[in-house]
């Protein structure tokens, strides 16, 4: 569940989509009906198994196995139309979004997804949390994506602490892999 308790954290670092903001289910609406166009199957279970990747890769992966050429830029932004079209029906994930509002203004903050910033900061704003954070790290701010650390190691840098100090909030095995390779503690919040 967790690498070490959460009382010696000095910095908090959240993941969005599934930790904060429960948007999985439009998330997964969005893929299937965009990728359902060009006859590109997602099953829901590879789906979660995908989480924290960059919609871009995701798209590049199905449709590469699938062997169908798509303009991946346009499906890219077709997916996240189509989810934005939902964003009213995103509520907080409660368990977590208490944490954070607990060290709001104690600690530093950051989220760190592999969405896409404009994503991010709608469904943030959505939940009505957008401002409580020092740094926001999206998959434009890094070229390699969970499960490489980087979008970690790139919030605790905006953030301006180390690393070691850091504790992730994440709900895929992805993002606690990457938040493992950055040397940061974790929290997995499916199990809260």
């Amino acid at each position: 569940m967790n690498s070490a308790p959460a009382m010696h954290t000095q910095a908090l670092i959240f993941d969005c989509d599934g930790t904060l903001a429960d948007t999985m289910p439009a998330h997964y609406r969005a893929w299937v009906d965009v990728l359902g166009r060009h006859g590109i199957p997602f099953p829901e279970e590879r789906f979660y198994a995908l989480a924290g990747t960059p919609t871009r890769e995701i798209i590049r992966i199905l449709a590469a196995d699938a062997g169908v050429t798509v303009d991946i830029p346009t499906l890219v932004r077709a997916k996240e139309d189509a989810f934005l079209v939902q964003i009213a029906e995103v509520v907080p994930i409660t368990r977590v979004v208490d944490i954070a509002r607990a060290a709001r203004g104690v600690h530093p903050m950051a989220v760190a997804s592999g969405g896409q910033r404009r994503i991010v900061e709608r469904t943030l704003a959505q939940i009505g949390i957008l401002d409580w954070f020092g740094a926001l790290v999206s998959a434009e701010d890094t070229i390699k994506h969970k499960p490489d650390p980087d979008l970690f190691l790139e919030a605790a840098r905006r953030l301006g602490v180390p690393p070691k100090i850091c504790t992730v909030y994440e709900d895929a095995d992805l993002g606690i892999e990457a938040a493992k390779r950055a040397g940061m503690k974790w929290v997995d919040v499916r199990v809260m």
